[in-house]
């Protein structure tokens, strides 16, 4: 306990995990992460995608074969699954931000377990979910990958999906207050 007091009155502590960033600082890690990232994999920063994976590893694990389905009928995406879960950087990506934005949580003291309030609350959660994932394989990307690695990469489908990103949470927001709250 001596030493979670210590560490509380630390100033590289406060500074690092105590102190909310700025948007520019969060927008200059965003950038260098983005650029580490296509440098070391060729590949454009994404999180969707990989989630199609895990629920084909999920899948495979309960007997299930993807082999037939035409978004894993590509050779590439056949090494993919047979690499692994583990074996896989997206995957890695993945779990790394999981567990960072729950370890930034709890330094941050901000981890919060908050209690259902209604039936109405689960409902929308799950159809805002679906939605979500569905429009993010539609659009070929989630914020990450087709806004941010889009306009990024100096690609005009980057700003085609902000704007229609822009109008969906506009619509989606009325829809909430109207039907949910």
């Amino acid at each position: 306990m001596e030493f979670l007091k210590k560490l509380k009155d630390n100033m590289f502590f406060k500074r690092w995990f105590k102190t909310p960033y700025t948007y520019v600082m969060g927008a200059i890690l965003l950038s260098i992460f983005q650029i580490v990232t296509f440098g070391l994999t060729g590949n454009p920063w994404g999180v969707s995608g990989v989630l199609a994976n895990w629920g084909a590893w999920l899948y495979e694990a309960v007997g299930g074969s993807v082999d037939k389905w035409y978004y894993f009928s590509s050779e590439g995406a056949q090494r993919t699954l047979e690499a692994g879960f583990m074996n896989h950087g997206g995957t890695m990506r993945n779990l790394g931000i999981i567990f960072g934005a729950l370890f930034a949580s709890l330094m941050a003291s901000q981890f919060k377990i908050k209690k259902i309030k209604s039936k109405k609350q689960v409902v929308a959660a799950i159809l805002g979910g679906l939605f979500m994932g569905y429009g993010a394989r539609i659009a070929g990307g989630c914020n990450i990958g087709a806004l941010y690695s889009g306009i990024t990469s100096l690609s005009l489908s980057g700003w085609v999906f902000a704007f229609f990103m822009f109008f969906g949470a506009v619509t989606g927001s009325k829809l909430l207050v109207k039907y949910f709250m």
